[in-house]
């Protein structure tokens, strides 16, 4: 009997650590190329603001990084890449609770939802790495 977790022979958690992966790609490549409009859409300022666009190009290089780490990666790689995406996101989402004051409330739910999600299925993928 197949586990609940697995469908036709795949393990939803795997293809949700993928589709993360595909999205953390597609972000930073958005941001790289336009960032000030990622700026603008993340709810972070608006006008041009060199050091600002230069941090989003940083953040977009990490993204990418990340990304196809995991997504080049055999599966001993990804069980790296998914620790290291996890310690990530979890600063992420430590950073984005400490910065609530000085942002909209709407923006800090955003990015902490969206670090605090991300980290919890890279805590859930490490658990289950750690368990086999």
């Amino acid at each position: 009997m197949a586990d609940a977790k697995e469908t036709g022979g795949r393990d939803r958690l795997d293809d949700l650590m993928l589709n993360l992966a595909r999205g953390r790609v597609a972000l930073g490549l958005a941001a790289l190329a336009a960032p000030k409009l990622t700026v603008r859409l993340l709810g972070l300022g608006r006008g041009a603001d060199t050091g600002r666009d230069y941090v989003t190009r940083m953040f977009a290089a990490r993204e990418i990084a990340l990304g196809a780490g995991y997504l080049l990666s055999d599966p001993s790689g990804r069980r790296l890449w998914a620790r290291i995406g996890l310690a990530v996101d979890g600063l992420d989402t430590v950073s984005g609770v400490r910065t609530r004051a000085g942002l909209p409330i709407w923006v800090s739910a955003g990015a902490v939802g969206v670090a605090g999600g991300a980290a919890a299925l890279g805590a859930a993928k490490v658990a289950k790495d750690v368990v086999r």
